[in-house]
């Protein structure tokens, strides 16, 4: 119970907090570009739907986390250590999506879209495409978090361990909360690309190629058209928003865990 309270509370802080930097962020990736997309106008477009979202989908995140870490924590040799975290942060990133795509195509698609809201795109949403339309982009979502959670979330850990061993102390909630930074930020870099394919996946107009989900596809399409820029379209407010994101997220979790054990 305290890790469900602690990862929606966690969640809900960073998604609310560095919101506009993640409306910049969809809008350079768009297939009509910044300006187009809308600009620095109305860069909360879309927050309702992050709020109702954000908590489930964090709470949903951290009790498979956290369980299925425990449930393979039979052998506590150390070379196996990075191994239970990944299976448990894929694992965890799969359920989490569950609850995550539908209220981020509807979030996306308001962020480029500032003049209709977020209720309305929901009901065109559902009305054109139903609700597979509100999962579009399940398989691109889950391609993209799963590595970049084999990539944050050891990295996260060993860098705990690491200034734990330094100090001769387990790290306070502040050093998790830096160790999370460091480990956003490396991991929203490289995996990047997978997110501007899956931005294009949500922002498809029905039966357009994008449509269909097929991230390779996206990822040959933005290559031919806008070249290695394309691919990377968005990566500085990615990793400012993860960097900051890790911070507040990561320590804000270690914080409200103790405080509710």
């Amino acid at each position: 119970f305290s890790v469900l309270k602690a990862g929606g509370v966690a969640g809900v802080c960073v998604d609310l907090i560095l919101f506009p930097l993640d409306t910049i962020k969809t809008r350079l990736q768009s297939p009509q570009g910044f300006r187009k997309a809308g600009g620095f106008r109305g860069i909360y477009a879309g927050v309702p739907s992050t709020a109702i979202g954000s908590f489930p989908n964090a709470a949903a995140f951290f009790i498979t986390y956290e369980n299925v870490k425990s449930m393979l924590h039979f052998d506590s040799a150390s070379y196996l250590t990075p191994a239970t975290h990944m299976v448990a942060a894929s694992l965890g990133e799969v359920v989490a999506c569950l609850v995550r795509v539908p209220s981020e195509v509807v979030k996306q698609r308001a962020q480029v879209s500032p003049s209709s809201s977020t209720l309305r795109i929901l009901s065109h949403t559902l009305y054109h495409e139903g609700i597979q339309g509100l999962y579009r982009g399940y398989k691109s979502t889950v391609l993209r978090e799963i590595p970049f959670s084999l990539v944050q979330f050891p990295l996260w850990e060993s860098l705990k361990d690491l200034w734990s061993w330094k100090q001769g102390h387990v790290v306070d909630s502040w050093q998790s909360a830096v160790c999370g930074a460091f480990a956003g930020g490396f991991a929203a870099a490289v995996t990047t690309p997978l997110d501007v394919a899956k931005t294009r996946i949500m922002l498809a107009k029905a039966g357009s190629s994008n449509a269909s989900g097929n991230v390779l596809a996206a990822l040959g399409g933005i290559w031919r058209t806008q070249g290695l820029s394309g691919l990377f379209a968005g990566v500085v407010p990615r990793m400012a928003a993860i960097s900051l994101g890790g911070f507040i997220f990561l320590g804000t979790y270690e914080k409200t865990r103790q405080l509710l054990l």
